[in-house]
């Protein structure tokens, strides 16, 4: 296969992909952008099926492509652990959080974001949660959105070299700039539903290219080097290194807590749990959660797959491979027709863009209604608070395009920071919100507050990489511990002080 028809053909895929995007952010647009309600959450009217694979989409990104396969790739069936602890930190998002937040949040104030159901939630301390959490929620995802693009562009550096010679613009910058173009594109246009819709179909695409890469690996045929059968995937793994297909080989105590412990950031990612507020309704949870875990068991299952048969593919045909993390793409490449090859590197676009739209929405909601409103325009119209959502949505992104501009800016490394970091904060603070009607305001900024930073001090000792002369801990075990703490004291020492808040259902 010539380096051109391999560009051309996959070049076809996108160009389709990206239209199909464009043209969903336009349905969206006609359907529900009159007001802030539709903008920010659809009108609260999503179907569970969009809600549940929207929330599976943005949630992943090109973790479940790239990462987790890498991983495998690099270290074995140890390291699906991570994939085990997300899938029961994400079973228990939704039996606790969702039917919860789903319903407090319409009733109490019907709030369009996190920072706004808190401070319903706790209206003593209102413009303190507001603006703690919204400077957070931005900040983050500022970074989060920043390592999306340098995903982008490194996706296009890698598989598109020299697409553009001449044009005075690097294939690692022409990625970044396509892939902020048409995220903000159909996010600026659509808003929610827009987001929401292209997640359903980015979600679809994704679970359908996991699937089909381990499958093709494995059972493809001769002539591209297939393995033939499950027994020659564990047979080359067991020659190679008798531990790369073993759940338990070389793991600590401490290892598997913080590998497991990741599914604990669950409760606090809101662009994540913002996908339960808008749900069509309390009913509806059930079906969205049963459809969200299906399609997450099946999609970790793959990336799993494509890890571990990745590896035996790549012993048994020689193969190098310099970055474990772009397994997917060299298998992409080598495997399958430059029209399908452009549909496979169109789910990891999708991986990526699905998490970056979400970002940005999340990011432009609490910009609009947590500042916007609550400071400079309180009387403002619905049309100007969209108008207000689609600029902030613009800014954020293009603050994201200069933190990522340097492909060694390091950004990468700070997602399971940002992870931890939500996961600290709001995590025991949504949990008890929603749960426990004794937690007072005081309590509430204490969690979120103490939360972070520990997160942020345990990062900047050290001790997620060595601890006590031993292996580092995951920062999100003692911020998730030391913020549930400060809830818990802090509203039993001002419980007297405060005035009764709403009571959790």
């Amino acid at each position: 296969m010539t380096t051109g028809s391999f560009q051309t053909g996959t070049l076809v895929s996108l160009a389709l992909y990206f239209i199909l995007m464009l043209g969903i952010g336009l349905y969206a647009w006609r359907k529900s952008t009159s007001d802030s309600a539709g903008y920010l959450l659809a009108g609260r009217n999503l179907h569970p099926a969009v809600a549940a694979l929207s929330a599976g989409a943005s949630d992943m990104s090109g973790w479940l492509l790239l990462g987790l396969p890498g991983a495998l790739y690099a270290s074995g069936l140890v390291e699906a652990w991570i994939g085990i602890g997300l899938f029961v930190g994400a079973v228990a998002n939704w039996i606790i959080v969702a039917p919860r937040l789903r319903q407090q949040t319409e009733d109490l104030g019907n709030a369009l974001t996190i920072p706004e159901f808190l401070a319903n939630r706790f209206p003593d301390k209102a413009v303190a949660l507001r603006v703690v959490s919204a400077v957070i929620i931005v900040l983050f995802f500022t970074v989060y959105t920043a390592a999306g693009l340098v995903g982008g562009g490194k996706l296009f550096e890698t598989a598109f070299a020299g697409i553009m010679p001449g044009a005075g613009m690097s294939d690692y910058m022409l990625g970044i700039w396509i892939t902020a173009g048409v995220v903000l594109a159909y996010t600026m246009v659509g808003g929610f539903l827009a987001v929401s819709l292209t997640d359903f179909v980015q979600g679809c695409i994704m679970v359908v290219a996991l699937v089909l890469m381990p499958l093709v690996v494995i059972w493809g045929g001769k002539d591209v080097g297939a393995l033939g059968e499950w027994s020659a995937v564990t047979g080359m793994l067991n020659e190679v290194d008798p531990g790369l297909f073993s759940l338990f080989g070389g793991l600590t105590l401490i290892g598997w807590l913080s590998a497991v412990t990741w599914g604990l950031g669950y409760f606090g990612q809101p662009h994540i749990i913002v996908r339960f507020m808008a749900v069509r309704s309390v009913a509806d949870v059930k079906v969205a959660r049963t459809i969200g875990l299906s399609w997450m068991a099946v999609a970790l299952i793959g990336a799993i797959g494509v890890g571990i048969a990745g590896r035996a593919y790549a012993e048994a045909n020689g193969v190098v491979v310099q970055d474990p993390e772009t397994i997917f793409i060299l298998l992409a490449d080598l495997l399958f027709h430059p029209l399908i090859t452009g549909f496979l590197l169109a789910a990891l676009l999708a991986a990526i863009m699905s998490t970056i739209s979400s970002q940005l929405l999340v990011s432009s909601s609490s910009l609009t209604e947590d500042f916007y409103r609550l400071f400079l325009r309180k009387e403002c119209s619905e049309t100007e608070a969209v108008n207000v959502g689609r600029l902030c949505v613009l800014l954020v992104a293009l603050a994201a395009i200069v933190i990522a501009r340097d492909p060694d800016s390091q950004v990468l490394g700070l997602v399971s920071n940002a992870w931890a970091g939500f996961g600290a904060a709001f995590g025991p603070l949504i949990l008890f919100a929603l749960t426990w009607d004794k937690m007072t305001g005081a309590g509430a900024v204490s969690g979120l507050v103490v939360g972070a930073a520990t997160v942020m001090v345990w990062i900047a000792l050290g001790w997620n990489g060595a601890f006590l002369g031993g292996p580092g801990v995951y920062e999100i075990i003692p911020g998730f511990v030391a913020a549930s703490l400060a809830i818990w004291l802090v509203s039993k020492a001002t419980a007297r002080d405060e005035e009764s808040s709403p009571r959790a259902a």
